[in-house]
């Protein structure tokens, strides 16, 4: 079993930083890729940044590379989310996912366990 807890969210102002924290307290977190989500007020819920469960390859979505980098620990199950650079189209309710799926997957379809999100506001 899979739980996933969010952390790290607040408020910052532009340009500076923040890093996520998701923690799993199952024992199969290596055996998952890991994702991060976010959804913003009145807008889907998009893709952030992805890790396969080495963690040596990852993916980003446009809007975010070169400003978040993903990362994970797999003996603390825990994945993480640099985030520098911060912009106030960034403000969202980032969550974190966990893919059964070989590769670290956009879709959030392909992601089958959930946590329950943590706030990012960033102010201009």
């Amino acid at each position: 079993q899979v739980q996933l807890v969010e952390s790290g969210g607040g408020l910052v102002q532009a340009g500076g930083s923040l890093r996520l924290t998701c923690a799993d307290s199952g024992r199969t977190f290596s055996s998952y890729a890991m994702g991060w989500f976010r959804q913003a007020p009145g807008k889907e819920r998009e893709f952030v940044a992805g890790i396969r469960r080495t963690g040596i390859i990852t993916r980003y979505a446009d809007s975010v590379k070169g400003r978040f980098t993903i990362s994970r620990d797999n003996v603390k199950n825990m994945v993480y989310l640099q985030m520098n650079s911060l912009k106030p189209e960034d403000t969202a309710v980032y969550y974190c996912a966990a893919s059964r799926a070989v590769i670290n997957t956009p879709n959030e379809l392909d992601y089958d366990y959930w946590g329950q999100g943590t706030q990012v506001t960033v102010s201009s």
